[in-house]
């Protein structure tokens, strides 16, 4: 299925970013790739499922490309694909409220589900948040209350 958004991956383990144009898809994406992100797809992503996972890739007409927004639209560029995707990152309008502990949600999509994530994308921490959020939903990284409450810490 093909989908409007974008998509990143850190150790081989994706991110879909979804939002409404304009909400920082390709902005953030861009400041991910300078933190050594890898690029998978921008604008147009094809998510497919097999062997119980949603994999990512971009079409083929825009494999490796880009928009950088007021320089134009980057080819070329190393990219990554079919991968594993771990994490939804839904991309809010600025302005637009964020609770502070927010309960956790999911993406559904072909039969399977995804934890998913809100956030503001062109707000200077979104790069950070996008990490630690990977890193929880790959069982990396642990939370007390919120997006991926465990519970036991709690207790």
């Amino acid at each position: 299925m093909s989908l409007h958004g974008s998509c990143v991956a850190l150790d081989e383990q994706g991110v879909l970013i979804l939002g409404p144009s304009g909400s920082g898809k390709s902005d953030l994406v861009l400041r991910l790739l300078g933190r050594g992100w890898d690029l998978v797809a921008d604008d147009q992503v094809e998510v497919a499922a097999a062997d119980g996972a949603l994999l990512a890739e971009a079409p083929a007409p825009l494999r490796g490309m880009l928009e950088i927004r007021g320089l134009g639209l980057m080819q070329d560029l190393p990219s990554k694909g079919p991968v594993r995707l771990r994490l939804v990152a839904r991309l809010l309008p600025e302005g637009a409220p964020m609770p502070r502990l927010p309960a956790p949600a999911s993406y559904e999509a072909l039969g399977l589900s995804l934890p998913m994530v809100a956030l503001h994308g062109l707000r200077a921490s979104a790069p950070d948040r996008l990490g630690f959020a990977l890193a929880a939903a790959c069982g990396r990284a642990r939370m007390a209350a919120g997006a991926f409450e465990t519970g036991d810490a709690l207790a």
